[in-house]
Protein backbone atom coordinates (compact mmCIF):
# COMPACT_ATOMS: atom_id res chain seq x y z
CA UNK A 1 0.00 0.00 0.00
CA UNK A 2 2.75 2.44 0.87
CA UNK A 3 4.57 1.69 -2.36
CA UNK A 4 1.38 2.27 -4.34
CA UNK A 5 0.79 5.64 -2.73
CA UNK A 6 4.40 6.57 -3.32
CA UNK A 7 3.98 5.67 -6.96
CA UNK A 8 0.89 7.88 -7.28
CA UNK A 9 2.70 10.77 -5.61
CA UNK A 10 5.68 10.33 -7.90
CA UNK A 11 3.38 10.27 -10.90
CA UNK A 12 1.75 13.54 -9.89
CA UNK A 13 5.05 15.29 -9.23
CA UNK A 14 6.70 14.11 -12.42
CA UNK A 15 3.60 15.06 -14.41
CA UNK A 16 3.92 18.59 -13.04
CA UNK A 17 7.60 18.66 -13.98
CA UNK A 18 6.79 17.56 -17.51
CA UNK A 19 4.17 20.27 -17.87
CA UNK A 20 6.39 22.91 -16.32
CA UNK A 21 9.19 22.03 -18.72
CA UNK A 22 6.91 23.03 -21.59
CA UNK A 23 6.55 26.63 -20.44
CA UNK A 24 7.61 29.09 -23.13
CA UNK A 25 11.13 30.27 -22.37
CA UNK A 26 11.13 33.60 -20.56
CA UNK A 27 7.32 33.83 -20.33
CA UNK A 28 5.40 33.38 -17.10
CA UNK A 29 2.33 31.12 -17.26
CA UNK A 30 -0.94 32.99 -17.76
CA UNK A 31 -4.54 32.26 -16.77
CA UNK A 32 -6.86 32.54 -19.78
CA UNK A 33 -10.46 32.90 -18.66
CA UNK A 34 -13.49 31.43 -20.46
CA UNK A 35 -17.11 32.42 -19.81
CA UNK A 36 -18.50 34.56 -17.01
CA UNK A 37 -18.02 33.91 -13.31
CA UNK A 38 -19.48 35.94 -10.41
CA UNK A 39 -20.01 38.86 -12.77
CA UNK A 40 -16.46 38.72 -14.16
CA UNK A 41 -16.41 38.33 -17.94
CA UNK A 42 -13.50 36.28 -19.21
CA UNK A 43 -11.45 37.13 -22.27
CA UNK A 44 -12.92 34.21 -24.25
CA UNK A 45 -16.41 32.96 -24.98
CA UNK A 46 -15.27 29.47 -26.05
CA UNK A 47 -12.71 27.03 -24.73
CA UNK A 48 -11.25 26.58 -28.21
CA UNK A 49 -10.55 30.30 -28.53
CA UNK A 50 -8.55 30.17 -25.31
CA UNK A 51 -6.74 27.01 -26.45
CA UNK A 52 -5.78 28.72 -29.70
CA UNK A 53 -4.35 31.66 -27.76
CA UNK A 54 -2.52 29.56 -25.19
CA UNK A 55 1.24 29.23 -24.94
CA UNK A 56 2.92 26.18 -23.39
CA UNK A 57 2.47 26.35 -19.62
CA UNK A 58 -0.68 28.50 -19.68
CA UNK A 59 -3.82 27.72 -17.71
CA UNK A 60 -7.31 27.84 -19.22
CA UNK A 61 -9.85 28.37 -16.47
CA UNK A 62 -13.46 27.70 -17.48
CA UNK A 63 -16.50 29.17 -15.71
CA UNK A 64 -19.64 27.08 -15.22
CA UNK A 65 -21.71 26.86 -18.39
CA UNK A 66 -22.93 24.60 -21.18
CA UNK A 67 -20.28 24.89 -23.92
CA UNK A 68 -21.24 23.65 -27.38
CA UNK A 69 -17.69 23.58 -28.68
CA UNK A 70 -17.47 22.94 -32.43
CA UNK A 71 -13.91 23.24 -33.69
CA UNK A 72 -14.42 19.95 -35.56
CA UNK A 73 -17.40 21.44 -37.40
CA UNK A 74 -15.54 24.64 -38.27
CA UNK A 75 -12.49 22.63 -39.38
CA UNK A 76 -13.90 19.28 -40.50
CA UNK A 77 -11.67 16.22 -40.80
CA UNK A 78 -10.38 15.43 -44.28
CA UNK A 79 -9.22 11.96 -45.23
CA UNK A 80 -8.28 9.49 -42.52
CA UNK A 81 -7.08 11.80 -39.73
CA UNK A 82 -7.07 9.03 -37.08
CA UNK A 83 -9.14 11.00 -34.62
CA UNK A 84 -7.14 14.23 -34.65
CA UNK A 85 -10.27 16.39 -34.55
CA UNK A 86 -12.56 17.42 -31.72
CA UNK A 87 -15.01 19.96 -30.45
CA UNK A 88 -11.94 21.18 -28.55
CA UNK A 89 -8.61 20.33 -30.22
CA UNK A 90 -5.40 20.85 -28.22
CA UNK A 91 -2.10 20.67 -30.09
CA UNK A 92 -0.02 22.98 -27.88
CA UNK A 93 2.05 21.11 -25.27
CA UNK A 94 1.92 21.88 -21.58
CA UNK A 95 -1.53 23.47 -21.53
CA UNK A 96 -3.77 23.04 -18.47
CA UNK A 97 -7.57 23.09 -19.00
CA UNK A 98 -9.49 23.26 -15.73
CA UNK A 99 -13.15 23.85 -14.99
CA UNK A 100 -14.26 25.74 -11.90
CA UNK A 101 -16.88 23.08 -11.13
CA UNK A 102 -16.83 19.48 -12.32
CA UNK A 103 -20.61 19.16 -12.57
CA UNK A 104 -21.54 22.50 -14.14
CA UNK A 105 -18.68 23.06 -16.59
CA UNK A 106 -20.07 20.99 -19.47
CA UNK A 107 -18.57 20.42 -22.91
CA UNK A 108 -21.70 19.37 -24.73
CA UNK A 109 -21.84 17.46 -28.01
CA UNK A 110 -25.48 18.25 -28.65
CA UNK A 111 -26.57 21.14 -30.81
CA UNK A 112 -27.18 24.49 -29.14
CA UNK A 113 -30.87 23.98 -29.94
CA UNK A 114 -31.03 21.36 -27.19
CA UNK A 115 -33.46 22.23 -24.41
CA UNK A 116 -31.05 21.30 -21.63
CA UNK A 117 -27.41 20.31 -21.23
CA UNK A 118 -26.61 16.83 -22.55
CA UNK A 119 -30.10 16.48 -24.00
CA UNK A 120 -31.32 12.97 -24.82
CA UNK A 121 -33.63 14.27 -27.57
CA UNK A 122 -32.79 12.76 -30.97
CA UNK A 123 -33.26 16.15 -32.67
CA UNK A 124 -30.61 17.71 -30.43
CA UNK A 125 -27.81 15.32 -31.37
CA UNK A 126 -24.97 16.63 -33.57
CA UNK A 127 -23.39 13.90 -35.70
CA UNK A 128 -20.59 15.87 -37.31
CA UNK A 129 -19.95 16.89 -40.88
CA UNK A 130 -20.68 14.45 -43.72
CA UNK A 131 -17.71 12.58 -45.15
CA UNK A 132 -17.09 12.20 -48.90
CA UNK A 133 -19.79 9.52 -49.03
CA UNK A 134 -22.32 11.70 -47.27
CA UNK A 135 -22.10 9.72 -44.01
CA UNK A 136 -21.76 11.73 -40.79
CA UNK A 137 -18.16 11.68 -39.56
CA UNK A 138 -19.14 11.65 -35.91
CA UNK A 139 -17.58 13.87 -33.27
CA UNK A 140 -15.01 13.79 -30.48
CA UNK A 141 -15.16 16.00 -27.40
CA UNK A 142 -11.76 17.13 -26.12
CA UNK A 143 -8.85 15.76 -28.17
CA UNK A 144 -5.25 16.27 -27.06
CA UNK A 145 -3.41 15.50 -30.29
CA UNK A 146 0.33 14.73 -30.04
CA UNK A 147 0.82 17.39 -27.36
CA UNK A 148 2.95 16.45 -24.36
CA UNK A 149 2.18 17.36 -20.75
CA UNK A 150 -1.45 18.46 -21.14
CA UNK A 151 -3.85 18.27 -18.20
CA UNK A 152 -7.66 18.31 -18.37
CA UNK A 153 -9.48 18.64 -15.05
CA UNK A 154 -12.74 19.29 -13.24
CA UNK A 155 -15.38 19.20 -15.98
CA UNK A 156 -17.98 17.05 -17.73
CA UNK A 157 -18.06 15.98 -21.39
CA UNK A 158 -21.16 14.42 -22.92
CA UNK A 159 -22.89 13.23 -26.11
CA UNK A 160 -20.05 13.19 -28.62
CA UNK A 161 -21.20 10.37 -30.89
CA UNK A 162 -19.49 8.05 -33.34
CA UNK A 163 -19.60 8.08 -37.13
CA UNK A 164 -17.47 7.11 -40.12
CA UNK A 165 -14.24 8.59 -38.71
CA UNK A 166 -12.43 7.74 -35.45
CA UNK A 167 -15.06 9.43 -33.30
CA UNK A 168 -17.41 8.98 -30.37
CA UNK A 169 -14.75 9.71 -27.73
CA UNK A 170 -15.42 12.24 -24.97
CA UNK A 171 -11.85 12.98 -23.75
CA UNK A 172 -8.94 11.60 -25.76
CA UNK A 173 -5.18 11.85 -25.31
CA UNK A 174 -4.24 10.80 -28.85
CA UNK A 175 -0.58 10.21 -29.64
CA UNK A 176 -1.38 9.10 -33.19
CA UNK A 177 -4.04 6.42 -33.39
CA UNK A 178 -3.04 3.30 -35.35
CA UNK A 179 0.51 4.57 -35.84
CA UNK A 180 2.24 2.00 -33.65
CA UNK A 181 4.52 4.70 -32.22
CA UNK A 182 4.38 6.92 -29.14
CA UNK A 183 3.38 10.43 -30.13
CA UNK A 184 2.43 11.91 -26.74
CA UNK A 185 4.25 11.88 -23.40
CA UNK A 186 3.01 12.90 -19.97
CA UNK A 187 -0.67 13.64 -19.31
CA UNK A 188 -3.11 14.14 -16.46
CA UNK A 189 -6.89 13.88 -16.10
CA UNK A 190 -8.56 14.59 -12.75
CA UNK A 191 -12.15 15.10 -11.59
CA UNK A 192 -13.54 14.22 -15.00
CA UNK A 193 -17.00 13.00 -15.96
CA UNK A 194 -17.81 11.43 -19.33
CA UNK A 195 -21.23 10.19 -20.39
CA UNK A 196 -23.87 10.10 -23.08
CA UNK A 197 -27.60 10.38 -22.60
CA UNK A 198 -28.49 9.31 -26.15
CA UNK A 199 -28.51 5.96 -27.93
CA UNK A 200 -29.98 5.68 -31.41
CA UNK A 201 -28.08 2.67 -32.72
CA UNK A 202 -24.51 1.40 -32.72
CA UNK A 203 -23.61 3.56 -35.74
CA UNK A 204 -23.99 6.77 -33.75
CA UNK A 205 -23.33 5.68 -30.17
CA UNK A 206 -20.78 7.19 -27.83
CA UNK A 207 -17.83 4.77 -27.80
CA UNK A 208 -15.26 5.70 -25.13
CA UNK A 209 -15.41 8.01 -22.13
CA UNK A 210 -11.80 8.73 -21.13
CA UNK A 211 -9.33 7.46 -23.69
CA UNK A 212 -5.59 7.22 -24.21
CA UNK A 213 -3.81 5.76 -27.24
CA UNK A 214 -0.23 5.78 -28.53
CA UNK A 215 0.67 7.79 -25.43
CA UNK A 216 2.94 7.14 -22.49
CA UNK A 217 3.44 8.66 -19.07
CA UNK A 218 4.08 9.42 -16.60
CA UNK A 219 0.32 9.70 -16.59
CA UNK A 220 -2.45 9.99 -14.00
CA UNK A 221 -6.23 9.66 -14.09
CA UNK A 222 -7.73 10.40 -10.69
CA UNK A 223 -11.36 10.89 -9.58
CA UNK A 224 -12.82 10.00 -12.99
CA UNK A 225 -16.30 8.71 -13.81
CA UNK A 226 -17.82 7.33 -17.02
CA UNK A 227 -21.07 5.66 -18.05
CA UNK A 228 -23.18 4.60 -21.05
CA UNK A 229 -20.49 3.73 -23.61
CA UNK A 230 -20.73 0.98 -26.21
CA UNK A 231 -17.07 0.05 -25.85
CA UNK A 232 -15.70 1.16 -22.50
CA UNK A 233 -15.85 3.86 -19.88
CA UNK A 234 -12.09 4.25 -20.01
CA UNK A 235 -9.40 2.84 -22.29
CA UNK A 236 -5.61 2.68 -22.27
CA UNK A 237 -4.01 1.10 -25.31
CA UNK A 238 -1.20 0.93 -27.84
CA UNK A 239 1.43 2.33 -25.48
CA UNK A 240 4.27 -0.02 -26.51
CA UNK A 241 4.19 -1.66 -23.07
CA UNK A 242 5.61 1.51 -21.52
CA UNK A 243 2.34 3.09 -20.39
CA UNK A 244 3.65 4.35 -17.02
CA UNK A 245 0.09 5.03 -15.91
CA UNK A 246 -1.77 5.30 -12.59
CA UNK A 247 -5.57 5.18 -12.39
CA UNK A 248 -6.89 6.08 -8.95
CA UNK A 249 -10.43 6.53 -7.61
CA UNK A 250 -12.15 5.75 -10.91
CA UNK A 251 -15.82 4.76 -11.06
CA UNK A 252 -17.03 3.01 -14.23
CA UNK A 253 -20.69 2.06 -14.80
CA UNK A 254 -23.31 1.04 -17.39
CA UNK A 255 -20.99 0.33 -20.34
CA UNK A 256 -20.16 -2.76 -22.36
CA UNK A 257 -16.81 -2.77 -20.54
CA UNK A 258 -15.98 -0.62 -17.55
CA UNK A 259 -12.33 -0.58 -18.62
CA UNK A 260 -10.68 -1.78 -21.80
CA UNK A 261 -6.96 -1.98 -22.51
CA UNK A 262 -5.56 -3.46 -25.71
CA UNK A 263 -1.82 -4.18 -25.83
CA UNK A 264 -1.22 -1.86 -22.88
CA UNK A 265 1.41 -2.90 -20.41
CA UNK A 266 4.54 -2.16 -18.49
CA UNK A 267 3.80 -0.07 -15.41
CA UNK A 268 0.04 0.37 -15.03
CA UNK A 269 -1.51 0.64 -11.57
CA UNK A 270 -5.32 0.64 -11.20
CA UNK A 271 -6.34 1.14 -7.58
CA UNK A 272 -9.06 2.31 -5.18
CA UNK A 273 -11.62 2.15 -8.00
CA UNK A 274 -15.10 0.75 -8.57
CA UNK A 275 -16.54 -1.12 -11.55
CA UNK A 276 -20.24 -1.97 -11.44
CA UNK A 277 -23.37 -2.53 -13.52
CA UNK A 278 -21.42 -3.03 -16.73
CA UNK A 279 -21.76 -6.03 -19.02
CA UNK A 280 -18.15 -7.00 -18.17
CA UNK A 281 -16.55 -4.92 -15.44
CA UNK A 282 -12.94 -4.83 -16.57
CA UNK A 283 -11.24 -6.28 -19.65
CA UNK A 284 -7.64 -6.13 -20.82
CA UNK A 285 -6.50 -8.04 -23.88
CA UNK A 286 -3.83 -8.95 -26.40
CA UNK A 287 -4.74 -8.38 -30.03
CA UNK A 288 -2.72 -8.57 -33.25
CA UNK A 289 -5.37 -6.82 -35.36
CA UNK A 290 -5.62 -3.41 -33.71
CA UNK A 291 -3.75 -0.92 -31.54
CA UNK A 292 -0.29 -2.35 -32.15
CA UNK A 293 2.05 -3.66 -30.99
CA UNK A 294 0.93 -6.85 -29.26
CA UNK A 295 1.00 -8.36 -26.69
CA UNK A 296 -0.64 -6.93 -23.60
CA UNK A 297 2.25 -7.56 -21.22
CA UNK A 298 2.55 -6.28 -17.66
CA UNK A 299 6.26 -7.01 -17.33
CA UNK A 300 8.35 -4.21 -15.87
CA UNK A 301 10.51 -2.40 -18.40
CA UNK A 302 14.21 -3.30 -18.64
CA UNK A 303 13.87 -6.27 -16.29
CA UNK A 304 13.02 -4.10 -13.28
CA UNK A 305 11.27 -5.29 -10.13
CA UNK A 306 7.97 -3.69 -9.09
CA UNK A 307 8.02 -1.99 -5.67
CA UNK A 308 4.42 -3.17 -5.25
CA UNK A 309 4.48 -6.83 -6.31
CA UNK A 310 8.23 -7.43 -5.70
CA UNK A 311 8.18 -9.41 -8.96
CA UNK A 312 8.75 -8.57 -12.60
CA UNK A 313 5.03 -7.70 -12.95
CA UNK A 314 4.45 -3.93 -12.97
CA UNK A 315 0.82 -4.13 -14.17
CA UNK A 316 -1.16 -4.13 -10.92
CA UNK A 317 -4.91 -4.12 -10.22
CA UNK A 318 -5.35 -3.68 -6.47
CA UNK A 319 -7.67 -2.42 -3.73
CA UNK A 320 -10.61 -2.17 -6.13
CA UNK A 321 -14.26 -3.21 -5.77
CA UNK A 322 -15.77 -5.02 -8.77
CA UNK A 323 -19.42 -5.89 -8.32
CA UNK A 324 -22.83 -6.43 -9.96
CA UNK A 325 -21.52 -6.56 -13.53
CA UNK A 326 -24.53 -8.43 -14.88
CA UNK A 327 -26.04 -5.85 -17.21
CA UNK A 328 -26.82 -6.85 -20.83
CA UNK A 329 -28.94 -3.73 -21.44
CA UNK A 330 -26.02 -1.39 -22.10
CA UNK A 331 -24.81 0.02 -25.41
CA UNK A 332 -22.47 -2.59 -26.93
CA UNK A 333 -20.70 -2.84 -30.28
CA UNK A 334 -17.72 -4.55 -31.88
CA UNK A 335 -15.48 -6.83 -29.85
CA UNK A 336 -16.64 -5.15 -26.63
CA UNK A 337 -20.08 -6.64 -27.18
CA UNK A 338 -18.49 -10.07 -26.70
CA UNK A 339 -17.46 -9.29 -23.13
CA UNK A 340 -18.99 -12.09 -21.05
CA UNK A 341 -22.09 -10.82 -19.29
CA UNK A 342 -21.93 -11.29 -15.54
CA UNK A 343 -18.13 -11.17 -15.27
CA UNK A 344 -16.22 -8.88 -12.94
CA UNK A 345 -12.88 -9.00 -14.73
CA UNK A 346 -11.52 -10.66 -17.87
CA UNK A 347 -7.81 -11.03 -18.63
CA UNK A 348 -8.01 -12.06 -22.28
CA UNK A 349 -4.63 -13.02 -23.68
CA UNK A 350 -2.91 -10.72 -21.19
CA UNK A 351 0.48 -11.60 -19.76
CA UNK A 352 2.32 -10.96 -16.51
CA UNK A 353 -0.52 -9.01 -14.89
CA UNK A 354 -1.10 -9.01 -11.13
CA UNK A 355 -4.58 -8.89 -9.58
CA UNK A 356 -4.27 -8.53 -5.80
CA UNK A 357 -6.21 -7.47 -2.72
CA UNK A 358 -9.49 -6.69 -4.48
CA UNK A 359 -13.13 -7.56 -3.76
CA UNK A 360 -15.21 -9.27 -6.45
CA UNK A 361 -18.85 -9.74 -5.55
CA UNK A 362 -22.30 -10.29 -7.03
CA UNK A 363 -21.08 -11.08 -10.53
CA UNK A 364 -23.46 -13.73 -11.83
CA UNK A 365 -21.15 -15.65 -14.14
CA UNK A 366 -17.57 -15.33 -12.85
CA UNK A 367 -15.64 -13.00 -10.62
CA UNK A 368 -12.44 -13.25 -12.70
CA UNK A 369 -11.62 -15.06 -15.95
CA UNK A 370 -8.20 -15.78 -17.45
CA UNK A 371 -9.00 -16.76 -21.04
CA UNK A 372 -7.49 -16.62 -24.53
CA UNK A 373 -8.23 -13.87 -26.99
CA UNK A 374 -9.32 -15.38 -30.32
CA UNK A 375 -8.28 -12.90 -33.01
CA UNK A 376 -9.75 -13.53 -36.44
CA UNK A 377 -8.70 -10.17 -37.89
CA UNK A 378 -5.87 -9.33 -40.27
CA UNK A 379 -2.69 -8.70 -38.26
CA UNK A 380 -1.36 -5.16 -38.25
CA UNK A 381 1.81 -4.63 -40.32
CA UNK A 382 4.87 -6.16 -38.70
CA UNK A 383 2.88 -8.59 -36.57
CA UNK A 384 2.18 -12.29 -36.99
CA UNK A 385 0.26 -14.76 -34.88
CA UNK A 386 3.29 -16.93 -34.09
CA UNK A 387 5.55 -13.91 -33.66
CA UNK A 388 3.34 -12.55 -30.87
CA UNK A 389 3.02 -15.90 -29.11
CA UNK A 390 -0.27 -17.05 -30.60
CA UNK A 391 -1.37 -20.30 -32.19
CA UNK A 392 -3.66 -20.56 -35.21
CA UNK A 393 -6.70 -22.63 -34.27
CA UNK A 394 -9.32 -23.48 -36.92
CA UNK A 395 -12.58 -21.72 -36.22
CA UNK A 396 -11.00 -19.28 -33.75
CA UNK A 397 -8.19 -17.57 -35.66
CA UNK A 398 -5.06 -16.62 -33.76
CA UNK A 399 -5.50 -17.78 -30.15
CA UNK A 400 -3.44 -15.84 -27.61
CA UNK A 401 -3.55 -17.34 -24.11
CA UNK A 402 -3.44 -15.46 -20.83
CA UNK A 403 -0.13 -16.48 -19.29
CA UNK A 404 2.14 -15.61 -16.37
CA UNK A 405 -0.66 -13.74 -14.55
CA UNK A 406 -1.18 -13.73 -10.78
CA UNK A 407 -4.43 -13.74 -8.76
CA UNK A 408 -3.45 -13.07 -5.15
CA UNK A 409 -5.24 -12.42 -1.85
CA UNK A 410 -8.57 -11.36 -3.33
CA UNK A 411 -11.95 -11.68 -1.62
CA UNK A 412 -14.81 -13.22 -3.60
CA UNK A 413 -18.45 -13.12 -2.49
CA UNK A 414 -21.66 -14.35 -4.13
CA UNK A 415 -20.30 -14.84 -7.64
CA UNK A 416 -21.56 -17.40 -10.15
CA UNK A 417 -25.23 -17.25 -9.14
CA UNK A 418 -26.39 -17.64 -12.76
CA UNK A 419 -25.88 -21.29 -11.89
CA UNK A 420 -24.47 -22.57 -15.16
CA UNK A 421 -21.72 -25.22 -15.03
CA UNK A 422 -18.34 -23.64 -14.13
CA UNK A 423 -19.90 -20.35 -12.98
CA UNK A 424 -18.13 -19.28 -9.79
CA UNK A 425 -15.40 -17.09 -8.40
CA UNK A 426 -12.68 -17.55 -11.03
CA UNK A 427 -11.74 -19.70 -13.98
CA UNK A 428 -8.93 -20.32 -16.43
CA UNK A 429 -8.71 -21.60 -19.99
CA UNK A 430 -5.29 -22.43 -21.44
CA UNK A 431 -5.73 -23.40 -25.08
CA UNK A 432 -2.09 -24.27 -25.66
CA UNK A 433 0.70 -26.01 -23.78
CA UNK A 434 4.29 -24.79 -23.46
CA UNK A 435 3.44 -21.40 -21.94
CA UNK A 436 4.19 -19.80 -18.53
CA UNK A 437 1.42 -20.79 -16.12
CA UNK A 438 -0.75 -18.36 -14.17
CA UNK A 439 -0.68 -18.51 -10.38
CA UNK A 440 -3.32 -18.37 -7.65
CA UNK A 441 -2.71 -17.93 -3.92
CA UNK A 442 -4.37 -16.61 -0.78
CA UNK A 443 -7.79 -15.97 -2.32
CA UNK A 444 -11.05 -16.37 -0.39
CA UNK A 445 -13.29 -18.05 -2.96
CA UNK A 446 -16.32 -19.79 -1.45
CA UNK A 447 -17.99 -20.29 -4.84
CA UNK A 448 -15.04 -22.17 -6.28
CA UNK A 449 -12.77 -22.12 -9.29
CA UNK A 450 -12.64 -23.93 -12.62
CA UNK A 451 -10.53 -26.04 -12.79
CA UNK A 452 -11.26 -26.73 -9.14
CA UNK A 453 -7.65 -27.20 -8.03
CA UNK A 454 -6.06 -23.99 -9.35
CA UNK A 455 -4.76 -22.79 -5.97
CA UNK A 456 -3.36 -26.23 -5.16
CA UNK A 457 -1.67 -26.94 -8.49
CA UNK A 458 -0.72 -23.43 -9.67
CA UNK A 459 0.50 -21.52 -6.65
CA UNK A 460 3.64 -20.31 -8.44
CA UNK A 461 3.77 -18.16 -11.58
CA UNK A 462 6.01 -19.01 -14.47
CA UNK A 463 6.55 -22.79 -14.77
CA UNK A 464 5.95 -23.89 -18.34
CA UNK A 465 2.71 -25.76 -18.86
CA UNK A 466 2.90 -29.28 -20.24
CA UNK A 467 -0.71 -29.62 -21.39
CA UNK A 468 -3.65 -27.52 -22.46
CA UNK A 469 -6.56 -27.24 -20.03
CA UNK A 470 -9.86 -25.77 -21.16
CA UNK A 471 -11.49 -26.26 -17.76
CA UNK A 472 -13.94 -28.95 -18.73
CA UNK A 473 -17.31 -27.17 -19.07
CA UNK A 474 -15.70 -23.71 -18.81
CA UNK A 475 -14.83 -23.40 -22.50
CA UNK A 476 -18.37 -24.11 -23.63
CA UNK A 477 -19.82 -21.74 -21.07
CA UNK A 478 -17.50 -18.87 -22.03
CA UNK A 479 -18.27 -19.42 -25.73
CA UNK A 480 -21.97 -19.36 -24.87
CA UNK A 481 -21.75 -16.17 -22.79
CA UNK A 482 -19.60 -14.27 -25.31
CA UNK A 483 -21.68 -15.37 -28.31
CA UNK A 484 -18.72 -17.11 -29.96
CA UNK A 485 -20.44 -20.50 -29.78
CA UNK A 486 -23.71 -22.31 -29.19
CA UNK A 487 -24.81 -22.69 -25.59
CA UNK A 488 -24.60 -26.13 -24.00
CA UNK A 489 -28.04 -27.64 -23.33
CA UNK A 490 -29.63 -25.99 -20.33
CA UNK A 491 -27.16 -23.10 -20.12
CA UNK A 492 -28.26 -19.49 -20.47
CA UNK A 493 -27.00 -15.97 -19.76
CA UNK A 494 -28.90 -12.66 -19.66
CA UNK A 495 -29.63 -11.27 -23.11
CA UNK A 496 -30.22 -7.68 -24.13
CA UNK A 497 -33.88 -6.69 -24.27
CA UNK A 498 -33.36 -2.93 -24.63
CA UNK A 499 -30.64 -0.32 -24.16
CA UNK A 500 -31.08 1.67 -20.95
CA UNK A 501 -29.16 4.93 -20.55
CA UNK A 502 -28.62 5.95 -16.94
CA UNK A 503 -28.39 9.47 -15.50
CA UNK A 504 -25.25 10.70 -13.80
CA UNK A 505 -25.01 10.10 -10.05
CA UNK A 506 -25.39 13.17 -7.89
CA UNK A 507 -22.43 12.42 -5.65
CA UNK A 508 -19.50 13.15 -7.96
CA UNK A 509 -16.96 15.25 -6.10
CA UNK A 510 -15.64 18.44 -7.64
CA UNK A 511 -12.05 19.61 -7.16
CA UNK A 512 -11.79 21.09 -3.64
CA UNK A 513 -9.91 24.20 -4.79
CA UNK A 514 -9.85 24.68 -8.56
CA UNK A 515 -7.79 27.85 -8.15
CA UNK A 516 -4.90 26.00 -6.50
CA UNK A 517 -1.71 26.43 -8.49
CA UNK A 518 -3.31 28.70 -11.08
CA UNK A 519 -1.70 32.10 -11.82
CA UNK A 520 -3.45 35.10 -10.26
CA UNK A 521 -6.65 35.86 -12.15
CA UNK A 522 -9.98 37.68 -11.87
CA UNK A 523 -12.12 34.51 -11.62
CA UNK A 524 -10.31 33.28 -8.55
CA UNK A 525 -10.30 36.74 -7.00
CA UNK A 526 -14.09 36.92 -7.42
CA UNK A 527 -14.83 33.82 -5.37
Amino acid sequence: MGAALALVAATTVVGAVVVGAQTTKGAAPRALLVGTYHGVVGQYATIQAAVDAARPGDWILVAPGDYHEANDVAHPPTGDVHGAFGGVLITTPGVHVRGLDRNTVIIDGTSSAGKRPCSADAAAQSLGVPDSNGTPSGRNGIVVSKADGVSVENLTVCNFLSGSQDSGNEIWWNGGADSGVIGLRGYTGRYLTATSTYFGDTNVAAKYGIFSSDSRGRALWDQVYASNFDDSGMYVGACLRECDMTIDHAWMQYSALGYSGTNSGGAIVIQHSEFDHNKDGFDTNTQIAGDPPAPQDGSCQHGAISPITHTHSCWVFMHNRVHDNNNPNVPAAGSASAGPTGTGMTISGGRNDTVMDNTFENNGAWGVLFVPFPDGGTPDPGQTCAGEGGVEVPGFGCVLDAEGDALLHNTFRNNGFFGNPSNGDFGQIMFNAGEPQNCYAGNAFPDGSTPTDLEATQSTCGPITTAANTGGPLLGEVLCDTGFGACPPGSSYPQQTEVVMHPLPKSLASMPDPCAGVPTNAFCAAR
